[in-house]
């Protein structure tokens, strides 16, 4: 696989988001066995970033990961995140010292590490002044416990904010032919400032697989069955997008997916894509994205599919965004 940069961390182009091995999605956590032989067959195939958070189980993700990196950790760049779970008691989201310093407590031990490679804040915390937070973790990496600092959805101001108590190495935001928030103004100062960025549900929360057919295809408690573009008819008008993508795949001998992530491939050698599988042969799928070569005429044409019906996060997630 070729390699990206994220800040002064070298990767493989396309990294491995764990969270559906065990939350969110329809039969999350169903086999961790499975999942575990995902995340091996990730590392035989380049994969180097694996991303977790506490938050994903809670906690039972990040103790998946641990067990399928026994023995196997200095061969990965390990992400995980604070801040959506309060250690304070005040309610989250809770990115205060004191979280901090019970979360990654608790993440090293689960993780079965003795320091996280690249330890995002999930969510801006209103309450908590970015200076204060990244300060935090500012010390965590002279302690040696966090070797580089990432933001998850932080907006302009807040990333400049947060540069200037320490270098940020990554931020991690929805990014894809589904959801273009990113390109007013956040791409344009990652690269002015050298900071990387990790764009999360690539393949727009499987949908631009062109695999998802009906909204009965979900489980009840899948959490897209509350997202407004599985919904109504925004979810008739999105089949037609994810078909554009498909009708490309079919031109050139790929899938939709690796369409979607060759589209972001093209976006610079400081972006690294993390999608999400449990499954061997998705993520072998998803990394042979690596080898497709898309046309300036292809890509244009990605570029101009018309934007999906709906927020790409129900009423509440929403405003969790920092903008």
């Amino acid at each position: 696989m070729k390699h990206a940069k994220l800040g002064d961390l070298v990767v493989g182009r396309i990294g491995l988001g764990a969270m559906g091995m065990s939350h969110g999605y329809t039969g999350a956590g169903s086999d961790d066995a499975e999942s575990i032989r995902t995340l091996h067959r990730a590392l035989e195939l380049g994969v180097t970033l694996i991303d977790t958070a506490e938050v994903y189980g809670p906690y039972t993700n990040e103790e998946l990961v641990g067990r399928a990196l026994r023995g196997r950790r200095d061969q990965v760049v390990l992400a995980t995140k604070f801040g959506l779970i309060s250690h304070t008691g005040r309610g989250a989201p809770d990115s205060s010292p004191a979280t901090i310093r019970t979360a990654v407590e608790g993440s090293l031990k689960r993780l079965g590490t003795d320091h996280i490679d690249l330890y995002y804040q999930h969510r801006v915390d209103p309450n908590t002044p970015i200076e204060d937070t990244v300060g935090t973790v500012a010390e965590l990496v002279a302690e040696g416990k966090v070797r580089h600092i990432g933001l998850s959805e932080a907006g302009v101001n807040t990333i400049r904010r947060a540069h200037a108590v320490h270098p940020i190495t990554a931020v991690q935001s929805e990014y894809s032919l589904w959801t273009r928030d990113p390109e007013e103004g956040v791409l344009a100062l990652l690269r002015e400032l050298g900071i990387g960025f990790v764009p999360y549900s690539p393949l727009g929360r499987g949908f631009l697989t062109g695999t998802i057919r009906s909204p009965e295809q979900l489980d009840a408690d899948d959490f897209r069955t509350t997202n407004p573009r599985f919904t109504g008819e925004n979810f008739h008008r999105n089949v037609a997008l994810a078909d554009q993508v498909t009708g490309i795949a079919a031109d050139i001998g790929a899938t939709p997916a690796q369409v979607a992530l060759a589209w972001l491939l093209t976006k610079g050698d400081t972006i690294v894509p993390i999608p999400g599988t449990k499954r061997v042969a998705r993520v072998e799928e998803n990394v042979a994205a690596d080898g497709v070569d898309l046309t300036a005429e292809q890509v244009a044409t990605l570029e101009g599919l018309a934007p999906p019906s709906g927020e790409h996060h129900n009423e509440q997630q929403m405003r969790m965004l920092d903008r």
